[in-house]
């Protein structure tokens, strides 16, 4: 559920809870409280932490598996170029 997503993401950035906590503007004990499903974190701090990852809401709670990728600034030429690689690699991964 969100707690194991939220882990999975923190641990593929390779950040403690500590660092993620610092990011978002909260304790430790509350990322560790949301990766343990204990509590959940409210909407507000979903869409953060979404925004954080670069993922969706949609996604942290598992109702889509895209995740995204920030190309504000480059220019068009580059953003085919980065779609061009994410297409080889989904390619080369199935």
């Amino acid at each position: 559920m969100l707690g194991k997503v939220i882990r999975e993401l923190r641990t593929e950035f390779e950040i403690s809870q500590i660092q993620l906590a610092k990011a978002l503007g909260v304790s430790k004990q509350s990322v560790s409280n949301w990766e343990n499903e204990n509590i959940l974190p409210s909407i507000e701090m979903l869409a953060r932490i979404a925004n954080y990852f670069g993922v969706t809401c949609d996604y942290l709670l598992e109702m889509d598996e895209r995740t995204l990728i920030d190309v504000t600034g480059i220019t068009p030429q580059q953003r085919a170029l980065v779609q061009k690689l994410v297409f080889e690699f989904q390619k080369s991964n199935s």
